[in-house]
C-alpha cells in the first residue's frame, strides 16, 4: 500500500486515490452478518424463498453489510499518512443503494478524495466520494459520501495548516 506525509494529503483532493480488490459476498457472510444484526429478512437468508418470490432471483446481501465493507476496502487501497496515529469514522452525509449485491457476488470500492479541512491541532477531517461496484454490473451497489478524521500527533501538523 502506498504511504504519504500529512503534507501531502491536500494536492490529492479531487483525484481517485484508490481502487480496493475485489471482496466476495458469499451466502455465509451474509448469515453472519444477518446473525449479527438481527436482520434475518428472507430476502437475505432463504435462498429457496429468495429464488422463488423475489424479484432478485435468489438472496441479496444487506445493504448495510454493503456499506460496513468499505472499511475493508479503504484500508486496502486508500493511502496510508505516514503520521497517522488513529482513524476515526465521522459518519456519511450521504448514502444510497442503488443495485442489490447477489450472494455470491463480488464488489469493490472507488474512492475520490473530495475534501480536507484540519480541525484542532491534530485532526484532520476528510471527505470521500466513495462508490462500490458490483462485477459484471453497470450500476453501482452504493454510492456513499462517507467523512473520516485522520488523528496525529500536534507537533507533525504541516506548516501553515
Amino acid at each position: 500500500m502506498r504511504e504519504i506525509s500529512l503534507a501531502e494529503v491536500e494536492s490529492l483532493v479531487g483525484t481517485e486515490v484508490g481502487v480496493s480488490e475485489w471482496i466476495t459476498v458469499d451466502q455465509p457472510t451474509i448469515d453472519m452478518f444477518a446473525d449479527a444484526t438481527h436482520d434475518h429478512q428472507f430476502i437475505h437468508v432463504d435462498p429457496e424463498r429468495a429464488l422463488a418470490e423475489s424479484p432478485f432471483g435468489g438472496t441479496i446481501a444487506h445493504g448495510f453489510l454493503t456499506l460496513s465493507l468499505l472499511s475493508a476496502m479503504n484500508f486496502d487501497c486508500v493511502p496510508k499518512i505516514r503520521e497517522q496515529t488513529m482513524g476515526i469514522n465521522y459518519g456519511f452525509d450521504r448514502v444510497r443503494f442503488m443495485s442489490p449485491v447477489k450472494s455470491g457476488s463480488r464488489i469493490r470500492g472507488r474512492f475520490t478524495l473530495a475534501e480536507t479541512r484540519f480541525r484542532g491541532a491534530g485532526m484532520l477531517m476528510t471527505t470521500y466520494e466513495v462508490a462500490v461496484e458490483i462485477e459484471n454490473e453497470k450500476k453501482p451497489a452504493l454510492t456513499a459520501t462517507w467523512i473520516t478524521i485522520v488523528q496525529f500527533d500536534p507537533k507533525d501538523r504541516p506548516e501553515g495548516a
